[in-house]
């Protein structure tokens, strides 16, 4: 490779704020060599460059992997060779410890790229959404309003020497024991937030039985209200300094295009920005592929002959149909009981044959494993030729955005509704892996409760069930996004 090239690549990383070894620039150098460019539209240096931020030689090497692996495809397609099917450089499977770190300025109402800690991100995320709702909207002129009039949410600082009922959003806190409060932020100083208090009384048949008034056909709705969930609430304050709650429920969801357009291109789900080519190509490639379903089974004992007696039938079902599915998800727990620092005995729990013996599925099938709350990481050294990824985790699959996620949420939050929850430590360094902003097309939350599919403002949710116990799993086929719940 010449030196002007060299340097061009340099003149372009460095446009871009990218300052790479050069290790990095050779593997830059290596993908435009290879990169099949007959319409000569596209710089492909341009097209790595664009896709998403450039760190290491690593990052470059996985991008250009993907970039390759579609347009190979593209070419296959255009010859006619065989039926369209889902690969693996199809699917990208996000950790959330690589999940990129934005924050939202309320100043200026722009996302920002973001390498610090995000103590109140959620809290303004979720402010900024409800900012735009229809009925808290403060529109220029009089238009339409909802069954509640116009819902303008009123600083809680601000309730001290008013009279009448008030909207207000604020994180349900125990400061003391059994008084609960309403936190928000003070917009006096937003670099160091201060929390303004101002204790509230729920009424005890609202604890189970949310009201919502967002929505004009639905009045009522299940729910729990428990300890750091923010809330939206109508009352009034009373003489003696109480905050009165009347109507109490959850901020409503945005829809993702919507919420997509204020992010600005931003990349919040961590999959990258994909070339035009490449979304057109994944999009048909979703719609048509003869092996697009995905297999989701949770909470499956390996330490058990039973749930894995279930496991290889259900493996023997798929390895005899036409097309084999794409990728299973197995979703912890794989140990009966928890696992811990003195627990050594992992090399007992795989049977290392029982995939082998099942050479499609080896062949034309990914397999990911995400641990429960109960697995140890050590698990992984004894499944060799399998994805390992963190709970949750964020998968790309063609052009949609799936989450998974494994926790026994529900017996978690009935237990916890109104009281201090036994909630895991979450660092914040990490907390803005949670958020789901834009929504996904599609959570998957494995718990042990009855497995369930429903659809929520757009989005596919359903829970798997619990594999060893009830022997429940799902097929499920992005395309159309139809949820089959099995059990054998």
């Amino acid at each position: 490779m010449s030196s002007s090239t060299r340097k061009k690549v340099q003149k372009k990383c460095k446009i871009r704020g990218y300052t790479l070894e050069l290790d990095a620039v050779d593997e830059i150098l290596s993908f435009e060599s290879e990169f099949n460019n007959d319409s000569a539209l596209d710089d492909p240096v341009d097209i790595l460059l664009a896709t998403q931020p450039i760190k290491d030689k690593e990052t470059v090497h996985r991008i250009a992997t993907r970039i390759l692996g579609a347009d190979a495809a593209i070419n296959e397609t255009t010859d006619g060779d065989g039926d369209d099917v889902i690969r693996a450089s199809d699917l990208l499977i996000i950790d959330a410890f690589k999940v990129p770190k934005f924050r939202y300025d309320p100043i200026k109402k722009v996302f920002y790229k973001h390498t610090g800690s995000l103590p109140i991100h959620g809290f303004l995320l979720i402010s900024q959404m409800l900012s735009r709702h229809k009925n808290f909207s403060n529109p220029a002129f009089d238009s339409e309003l909802s069954d509640f009039g116009r819902c303008e949410i009123s600083p809680i600082q601000s309730l001290i020497g008013q009279t009448g009922r008030r909207w207000v959003m604020g994180l349900i806190s125990q400061l003391e024991d059994g008084h609960f409060y309403l936190e928000d932020l003070s917009a006096s100083d937003m670099a160091m937030p201060e929390l303004i208090k101002a204790r509230v009384e729920v009424q005890s048949n609202q604890k189970h039985e949310i009201i919502i008034f967002l929505d004009n056909i639905y009045k009522i709705t299940a729910g729990f209200f428990v300890e750091n969930t923010i809330v939206v609430a109508e009352g009034e304050m009373l003489l003696e300094g109480v905050f009165q709650v009347f109507n109490c429920g959850f901020p409503s969801l945005e829809d993702r295009d919507k919420s997509l357009q204020f992010l600005a291109g931003h990349d919040s789900f961590g999959s990258g920005t994909l070339t035009e080519q490449e979304t057109l190509r994944l999009a048909k490639l979703e719609r048509e592929a003869v092996n697009g379903n995905v297999v989701i089974l949770s909470d499956i004992w390996l330490d058990n002959e039973e749930p894995m007696g279930k496991l290889e039938r259900v493996l023997d079902a798929f390895e005899n149909e036409d097309f084999v599915p794409c990728l299973f998800v197995l979703m912890g727990n794989f140990c009966s009981h928890p696992c811990n620092l003195g627990f050594h005995s992992f090399s007992n729990l795989i049977n290392r044959q029982m995939i082998a013996a099942h050479p499609r599925l080896k062949e034309g099938s990914c397999f990911l494993f995400i641990p429960g709350p109960d697995d140890a990481e050590e698990l992984q050294n004894h499944i060799p030729n399998a994805i390992f990824s963190s709970n949750p985790c964020r998968m790309k699959f063609c052009s949609q955005g799936l989450v998974f996620f494994r926790q026994d949420l529900l017996c978690r939050m009935r237990c916890s509704c109104l009281m201090p929850p036994s909630t895991e430590e979450t660092t914040d360094d990490f907390e803005h892996s949670l958020y789901l902003y834009p929504t996904p097309h599609t959570i998957v939350l494995g718990d042990r409760s009855e497995q369930k599919a429903f659809k929520y403002t757009g989005i596919t949710c359903f829970n798997p069930g619990s594999f060893s116990s009830d022997g429940a799993f799902v097929v499920y086929r992005p395309d159309n996004e139809e949820v089959e719940l099995s059990s054998l």
